[in-house]
């Protein structure tokens, strides 16, 4: 059994469309899947997390783990969409052999208009495997600016292209999940 822990964007929950695709796709395949809502969702039910928030974030995704350790499963991924998967990458910096994949979907490289500030800072010391997915159209870096950025991390990547989708990787996410599974077999 492989077990994947998923979670949301700045201004979203584990609710959001894209995130419930995927994890339906991941379970259809024989995963067990926990869709996560951040510590700053918890408290607040709408807005984006304060600069305060994100070491509490994600010390609630090291107590995700640990729970699902509890389950003896031969895997656990850990993965998210924009910020939660900011979030998930750089706790997989700081912990070494934490879980045994990343998915990140949408990866917020950079602020939009503003690609001098690089949220890379972590790639350097990053160690697990991951599966990038990317829209061609996402403000939040360009196809070009994350195959540079990928370039920086020391474990196996693989970035998924979504032509022509945006932040929300598009409207299609039914297409879509199949691909991602399928790609992230492949890690």
């Amino acid at each position: 059994m492989n077990f994947l822990i998923l979670t949301h964007g700045a201004g979203s929950n584990r609710n959001a469309p894209l995130l419930v695709e995927v994890a339906n796709a991941f379970a259809a395949a024989g995963t067990e899947v926990l869709r996560y809502d951040l510590p700053f969702r918890q408290e607040r039910p709408h807005g984006p997390p304060r600069p305060g928030d994100a070491a509490r974030d994600r010390e609630g995704l090291r107590e995700q783990i640990a729970q699902a350790r509890d389950k003896k499963p031969d895997h656990i991924w850990l993965g998210g969409h924009s910020y939660g998967g900011r979030q998930a990458s750089m706790l997989a910096a700081e912990t070494a052999d934490l879980v045994d994949a990343l998915l990140l979907l949408s990866y917020p490289l950079h602020p939009p208009s503003k690609p001098q500030q690089l949220r890379t800072a972590h790639f350097p010391q990053w160690k697990t495997p991951a599966l990038f997915v990317h829209g061609s159209r996402d403000p939040f870096g360009s196809i070009e600016e994350m195959k540079n950025a990928l370039d920086l991390i020391p474990a196996a990547t693989r970035l998924l292209e979504v032509a022509g989708a945006g932040h929300d990787l598009g409207r299609k996410h039914a297409e879509l999940t199949a691909r991602i599974v399928e790609a992230f077999a492949q890690l």
